[in-house]
């Protein structure tokens, strides 16, 4: 790439491997269930995280709203976090196509939510309230800088919803980034849960989909869902087949993007007028300071003039995220941290 881009880890593109896989990827009808990589990925991806079937989607948000309209029927209640990806980027789908009301909790600055606020939000048994069916957690919590959450509290919060017969899902878009932050097995990572969806793109690299895993019946039932929402595919084993890559092989390697998050949190302290606000997994939040030499579209464009995207985090005038992702290298790295001292120096 000539382009050094940080603004996401959504812009990896394909790696040689996938490609090939793609051109090569032997395919079938999916919509008849007779695309037999499609069946692999589904197959492989749910016994990797300890579950019983999975389903190949095109998206994290289609994922998590076939999720929803699989657990919550209409009218009834989820609870999830306030700055969760479900509540502030998937233009309320729940309500909008399922008829679900939000319960939305505050996220702490670890990532979680505390287990007295949900179990609090449960609503009891009394006919003027919506049912509680469902509550969901995000992992990483991406909103707040990649923080990734413990197999322990994961399992907390499981008990608590099986406690009170709820069912529990996870969007899950980066949790092999989770895995790898506690050094677990994938299916550690998620105990308990009912469900999750994982990005196959992102830090993986895939250029599309995104795999639902649950039961059986949960994932018979969320197939139906798939349906309505458009999401049937033909011959999607073109796609599946870089996803194989993606699970197998990607989410192996991204204790490299951490490390590399680290080294550009360290480094960013040289530069004037930027102050590191956290670094997490693969994400860096900085700040641009008042004092700096150019305001943040200032400061953008002159990057930008170096071949180097950085953006403002929406909604934070000053604010910046840098995701490290596989083609963002240590001399890549240094690179960025030379051109930020010669624009802001």
């Amino acid at each position: 790439m000539d382009m050094i881009d940080l603004r996401s880890d959504t812009v990896t593109q394909p790696t040689p491997e996938m490609r090939d896989a793609m051109a090569n990827a032997v395919v079938g009808d999916d919509v008849y269930g007779e695309d037999p990589t499609v069946n692999r990925l589904e197959t492989e991806a749910a016994e990797m995280f300890g579950m019983e079937a999975g389903l190949f989607v095109t998206s994290g948000t289609q994922g998590n709203l076939i999720a929803l309209l699989t657990h919550a029927p209409r009218g009834s209640e989820v609870i999830v976090g306030d700055k969760a990806h479900i509540v502030l980027y998937e233009q309320a789908g729940m309500s909008a196509l399922g008829g679900i009301m939000p319960h939305p909790l505050p996220v702490q600055d670890d990532g979680t939510l505390l287990l007295h606020d949900i179990e609090q939000a449960i609503r009891g048994d009394n006919a003027h309230f919506p049912r509680t069916k469902l509550v969901t957690i995000e992992n990483t919590q991406g909103t707040i800088g990649a923080v990734p959450l413990s197999p322990v509290y994961t399992k907390q919060v499981a008990d608590l919803a099986h406690k009170h017969n709820l069912k529990f899902h996870i969007d899950g878009a980066r949790i092999f980034n989770a895995a790898t932050a506690y050094n677990v097995s994938p299916a550690e990572i998620i105990s308990g849960a009912d469900s999750m969806t994982f990005c196959l793109s992102k830090g993986l690299g895939a250029p599309v989909g995104s795999i639902l895993v649950g039961s059986k019946e949960f994932i018979k039932e969320a197939h139906r869902a798939r349906k309505i929402l458009g999401g049937g595919m033909r011959q999607a084993g073109v796609l599946a087949s870089a996803g194989l890559i993606a699970l197998h092989q990607m989410s192996q390697r991204l204790h490299e993007d951490h490390a590399n998050a680290n080294y550009l949190a360290e480094r960013l302290k040289e530069v004037p007028g930027v102050r590191v606000m956290s670094q997490n997994t693969s994400f860096v939040f900085f700040w641009l300071e008042e004092i700096a030499k150019l305001n943040p579209v200032e400061f953008s464009a002159r990057m930008k003039d170096h071949n180097i995207l950085l953006s403002p985090y929406p909604g934070y005038e000053r604010k910046f995220r840098a995701v490290l992702h596989y083609w963002i290298t240590r001399e890549r790295i240094d690179e960025v941290v030379t051109v930020m001292k010669i624009v802001l120096g």
